[in-house]
């Protein structure tokens, strides 16, 4: 079974009095960049597969560590997966089919923002689904999930915990912000009257699904910075990769072009220099 620190555990965070400076953050977020690098090219070149979930809480800090992971590497390998609500038709079919077409091919890694652990969580809480298809979902996810293992996919899943008065501090920064008021939707405000529901949902999940094959890891989160750089660090430390960068390419000097004229500058059309009047 997984860590013991993954289970039983609550949204109470022992969160460290002293923060990472600025300056400190974005040197080993640099480092741990170019080590997520040399793991895209491991990953690739050795025909690895991987998936990485990312669950937790609204605002709990998610989306920023997924774009501090994706921000070095190429998209056609790391590829992020954040699915909208299922249709009419996803809705009949089996539960895991929309999340199986997402799955990685050799030589790349899948992350989930979000995944097929909505049935655990909001669909659980918010009565989006059956007594009967929320008890089969505990039948079937440990089974799902080693399936993938047993095929070759690596699953790493990762539970973002924050607490209340970090949460709440969140929403209403989102509430005050008009970059990210985008960010609170009707769900959002709806979860933030049923802490207590979700915490027993969590709870209960992590009971049925911390299998072996693919514990939970958990990232506490009340201080973005840090849950960044432990989750990071982490991520890098379950995938045996190798440094296989290839040597840096010689730049050879350009040929001359004296066959080629350019047109006028007036037959194209530029994008206003609109800095100029700043």
């Amino acid at each position: 079974m997984a860590p013991t620190s993954a289970k039983g555990s609550t949204d109470k965070l022992n969160t460290p009095s002293q923060k990472i400076s600025n300056s400190k953050y974005e040197l080993e977020l640099a480092r741990l960049q170019i080590e997520l690098v040399k793991m895209q090219e491991w990953i690739k070149r050795s025909g690895h597969r991987v998936v990485v979930i990312f669950e937790g809480r609204d605002a709990a800090g998610k989306g920023g560590t997924i774009k501090r992971i994706t921000a070095p590497l190429n998209p056609r390998i790391a590829q992020v997966v954040a699915l909208p609500a299922p249709t009419e038709r996803e809705k009949s079919q089996w539960y895991f089919q929309r999340y199986v077409a997402h799955l990685p091919a050799a030589g790349e890694m899948t992350i989930f923002d979000r995944s097929w652990y909505n049935r655990a969580g909001v669909e659980r809480v918010m009565g989006f689904c059956t007594d009967e298809e929320y008890h089969e979902f505990f039948r079937s996810c440990p089974e799902f999930e080693r399936m993938l293992v047993r095929s070759g996919i690596q699953v790493i899943k990762y539970w973002f915990s924050v607490s209340d008065e970090e949460q709440e501090r969140r929403f209403q920064k989102r509430l005050n912000d008009p970059t990210k008021q985008w960010k609170l939707s009707p769900m959002d405000l709806e979860s933030r009257k049923r802490w207590v529901d979700y915490s027993k949902a969590k709870d209960h999940m992590f009971v049925h699904t911390d299998i072996e094959e693919a514990p939970w890891y958990v990232v506490q989160s009340d201080i973005k910075k840090h849950a960044r750089i432990n989750c990071i660090s982490h991520l890098l430390s379950q995938v045996p990769y190798e440094d296989l960068a290839p040597a840096l390419a010689a730049l050879e000097p350009r040929p001359e072009q004296s066959d080629y004229e350019r047109p006028p500058m007036d037959t194209q059309s530029f994008v206003p220099e609109v800095h100029t009047k700043l």
